[in-house]
């Protein structure tokens, strides 16, 4: 435990930001999850547009770094591609 007060300051902002992270994180997962899921393949591209939308908010607020987006939302348009034809 800290003992200074610019650690504990610190030590509270990395608490915050660990917080929204993992929940930005989860988010991407849960709408992810509902490209592989859909069901038919226009639920698919609606989910699938979603999903771009939140990866790429991830992307831009540094939680994932930019390849990383495109990498998942390539991975995605896969998968919901595959499940039109």
């Amino acid at each position: 435990m800290p003992n200074h007060k610019s650690p504990k300051k610190r030590l509270r902002q990395d608490a915050k930001r660990r917080a929204r992270n993992k929940a930005v994180k989860s988010e991407v997962r849960s709408a992810s999850k509902k490209v592989t899921v859909a069901s038919s393949p226009e639920e698919a591209g609606k989910a699938l547009s979603q999903a771009a939308s939140v990866i790429d908010r991830a992307a831009k607020k540094g939680i994932i770094h930019w390849k990383t987006a495109g990498r998942k939302k390539s991975k995605l348009a896969k998968k919901a591609n595959a499940s039109a034809a």
